[in-house]
């Protein structure tokens, strides 16, 4: 039997294991489970991601780039005439906005790491990237402590399912700006 030429197998199966996450949570993913959700061979899953590992690094680098499209949108971040405050509480009221389920799970991809060392560096670069950003209008310290206060605040929200509150969220981050 001829095999079949198919270049999106391996996105269909990272989208597939992004909605198994969503679902089922990370106990619920399995090669079968994603393969079933992608409706794909078992053999698939396994050709193109060895381990479930593997699958969890490009499930997670995958949820980063949603977040780091929505930074690279907000052009008023590199503006130093911007207040910054009001821009990142801007920034996290509109990522909460867009779909709460993707930030959910991208921060239980997150969150795996604690457990998956393998996924360290990649729950790290979202951070970091946006850190970068951040130092360029104030200082590496003072960037990493409001990357830190976003996180904490996502959580808060993500955690109580209270409606995210941008008013307070820029009046924390101004205090940490100075």
């Amino acid at each position: 039997m001829a095999r079949r030429y198919d270049p999106e197998r391996r996105q269909r199966i990272i989208d597939a294991a992004i909605r198994v996450v969503t679902a089922k949570g990370i106990a619920g993913l399995s090669h079968r489970s994603v393969a079933a959700e992608a409706d794909v061979p078992l053999g698939s899953t396994t050709y193109h991601f060895k381990t479930l590992d593997e699958l969890l690094v490009a499930a997670l680098r995958q949820a980063n780039e949603g977040f780091a499209k929505t930074v690279a949108a907000r052009e008023a971040l590199r503006d130093v005439g911007a207040d910054l405050a009001t821009e990142l509480a801007g920034l996290v009221g509109e990522w909460l906005a867009d779909d709460r389920t993707g930030v959910e799970v991208e921060y239980e991809l997150y969150l795996a790491a604690l457990r998956r060392p393998v996924l360290r560096p990649v729950a790290d670069e979202c951070g970091r990237d946006l850190a970068d950003l951040l130092a360029r209008r104030t200082d590496p310290v003072t960037a990493r402590a409001l990357v830190a206060l976003i996180d904490g605040i996502c959580l808060q929200v993500l955690l109580t399912g209270a409606p995210y509150d941008e008013e307070y969220a820029r009046e924390v981050l101004a205090r940490v700006t100075g």
